[in-house]
């Protein structure tokens, strides 16, 4: 029988892994099962970037909105670039200002449940978009958000004071 390089063993312990997904447990908070539509998810938040949350073990993208990615830039009035994409993040960890969130699920997108949340009685997708650090996502919101997003972009906040790239074109050019 012919012997294998160690190295190689690697390799293949590594594929299989790979395969059956066992890596997404060492690599990710323990994430519990996906929300049944309706129920209510409450508890502290982490705040992962401007639109997705964790609460009580389950992750949660913000219902409507599109904030840019963490690692996305954008330029200020002057034209210099800034991290958007961390300043969308810290604006929803302001709005939320410690207090405990309450999300309702309304759908699923990938391994995250689709919410709308609200910390203190305040709506934070209608936040982030008042706010100008997310767009409205108005294929899913109807509208929903229209006027907080045309309130934001007339008074040039956030995102709107400047220049950006979508979040989903920056996405697009950017993969993970």
């Amino acid at each position: 029988m012919q012997r294998r390089p160690p190295f190689l063993i690697g390799l293949i312990i590594i594929g299989l892994i790979l395969a059956f997904g066992g890596v997404r447990q060492w690599t990710s908070a323990p994430v519990g099962p996906p929300a049944r539509t309706g129920d209510v998810i409450t508890g502290r938040a982490r705040v992962v970037d401007g639109d997705s949350l964790e609460v009580s073990g389950h992750r949660i993208r913000l219902f409507g909105v599109d904030a840019p990615e963490s690692r996305q830039d954008c330029r200020d009035a002057q034209g210099r670039s800034y991290a958007c994409g961390r300043e969308a993040r810290d604006s929803l960890a302001a709005a939320i200002g410690g207090q405990s969130v309450s999300c309702t699920p309304v759908g699923q997108s990938y391994d995250r449940d689709v919410s709308v949340c609200t910390a203190n009685g305040r709506d934070l997708s209608e936040a982030m978009v008042r706010t100008g650090h997310a767009l409205e996502l108005r294929q899913h919101s109807r509208g929903r958000y229209s006027d907080a997003e045309r309130e934001a972009r007339n008074a040039r906040r956030g995102l709107w004071a400047g220049d950006f790239e979508r979040p989903s074109q920056w996405r697009q050019q950017h993969p993970r």
